[in-house]
This record gives C-alpha cells, structure tokens and sequence, in this order.
C-alpha cells in the first residue's frame, strides 16, 4: 500500500469493530498516526496488543462519540500527544444487534423499539458524527486541510421496512455529509462517504442474521478507497460517495475515484425548490 500519509494524524471511530480494526492498520500502514476511539475499552485493548510494533503511532481513547465532550477530548488528544489533526473518519456506530440479532431475517418491528432506544441510535449514529465532525472543524479550517471521510450505508438500507432506527440514521448523515461538502468548499477540507456496498463480515451483522460468511463483503475493501481519499492526490475531490466493494485496488486509484464517484445523497431532488426569488442562497 502506498506511503501516501507520512505525518498525518487520523481519528477513527468505532476503531474497536471491524472495518475500524482494518482501517486503523491501513493508516498506520500508510505511515499516518492514528488515535482509536472507541466505546469498548477491551476492544482497544486487544487492537493495541495486535500491534505492537506501531505503538508510537498509536494511541487509544476510550469514548462514546453520542457525548460532544468526549469528542472534544480526542480531538484534543490527537493534537496534543500525535502532533496534528488532519483526517477523521466517521465509522462508529450501533447496529441492529443491539435490539435483536436475527434482523436480517426477521426485520424489527417499531413495537421492539423503545424511545429510549430510538434516542440512543440517533445519539450514536447520527449525532456522534456531528459531534466529531464540530470537534475537529476548527484545527482543520484554521490549517487550510482536512479530510473527513463518514462511513453510511446502502440507500436500500436506509429505505428498508424494518431496519429503524439504524436506517433514518444513516440517511441523516449522508445528508449532513452533503450539506458540510457543500459549506467547506474552497476551504481545503473536503468531505466524501464511503459505503461497503452491502452486508459486511463485521460484528454489525451478528451470527444471528443467517447468512454464511463467506458470502459477505470483506472489511478489507473499506481501506483502498479511503486511503486514497484522505491523500494529497485527492485534493479538491469532495461531496462524493463511493461503494467500496466496487473499487478495484489494482486499478491506478485516480482513475478508479473518478470510475466510482457519485454524488452524497439525493442531489436531483432539489433542484426546484418551492422559494421566494427563485434559489435559496448556498
């Protein structure tokens, strides 16, 4: 993999779980130095005992990202122990596991879904990026660079009868990611989503959904597409999404971002809107 990330300092949360694990060691890789945040200490634990050899690289905060004081802490963190704060990956979240495992073959019912859970989903999944994203902001304008990566989901997922409150979650970050493209442009911080393009051999989908294995998505294809995103090749490329199982890693990547690219969310739909004097502004 190429060095492409010497000196860059990387948050990645939810590090602990599986496309975090892959993604943490594909930075450290690339020569970047990485703070891991994660909500599950022992998961942490074990990350760092697997790597014993990029250790000065490598620091772990343990954190839940639905609190915005927590998010400051890493942040601050990342600055004051790595030396920088120049790429965040939006990757923690909850799935459907922790209402029921067999989701996938017998969706939830909104009767499962408590409000106090339904308040915890978007907590996590949608607010804990905004709140990295806003804790973040502030050093990546004031240095003219930044790369924020949010890992989402299919928009299939996100329409699905019986997949609240993970889906509406993720359809309000893809949204949230559009919006921060679009307001951060010309600023040198760019903002791109990154999906595994299904289903994906990580904790998310429990033992419980009934699927073999070997049939779902590896981890692995998250690294290429966002590596490649958080270089200084891709400058200026923001406000796009990309389905990582479709991006091909020995494919020059230049050519593979502009192969793979689409726009965040649903760009076509607003192109008429109901306002005074035409367009609204931005």
């Amino acid at each position: 993999m190429p060095q492409q990330l010497n000196n860059k300092v990387v948050i990645i949360t939810g590090a602990a779980g599986g496309f975090g694990r892959v993604l943490v060691q594909a930075f450290l890789a690339a020569g970047a130095k990485v703070l891991a945040m994660d909500i599950d200490q022992r998961g942490l634990a074990s990350l760092v005992n697997a790597l014993p050899d990029v250790q000065s690289a490598l620091r772990i905060e343990v954190g839940d990202i639905a609190h915005y004081s927590a998010c400051a802490r890493a942040a601050e963190a990342a600055i004051e122990e790595l030396g920088g704060l120049h790429i965040l990956i939006n990757n923690g979240a909850m799935g459907l596991g922790a209402i029921r495992d067999d989701h996938m073959k017998k969706p939830i019912d909104i009767r499962e879904i408590s409000p106090e859970m339904w308040q915890r989903f978007v907590a996590v999944n949608f607010s804990g990026a905004w709140n990295m994203t806003r804790a973040c902001i502030d050093h990546m304008l004031d240095q003219q660079w930044g790369r924020i990566i949010h890992v989402t989901t299919s928009f299939f997922t996100m329409l699905r009868a019986g997949f609240q409150p993970y889906g509406p979650c993720k359809a309000g970050m893809e949204a949230m990611a559009a919006s921060h493209a679009k307001e951060f442009t010309g600023t040198g911080v760019t903002v791109n989503v990154v999906v595994p393009g299904g289903p994906a051999d990580t904790p998310m989908v429990p033992e419980g959904s009934g699927f073999n294995r070997k049939d779902l998505i590896s981890p692995d294809v998250m690294a290429p597409p966002i590596l490649y995103l958080c270089s200084e090749a891709a400058r200026g490329i923001t406000g796009n999404r990309y389905v990582a199982a479709e991006w091909n890693p020995h494919v020059p990547p230049a050519e593979m971002e502009a192969h793979g690219r689409a726009p965040i969310a649903w760009p076509d739909l607003a192109q008429t809107p109901v306002w005074p004097g035409g367009q609204p502004p931005g």
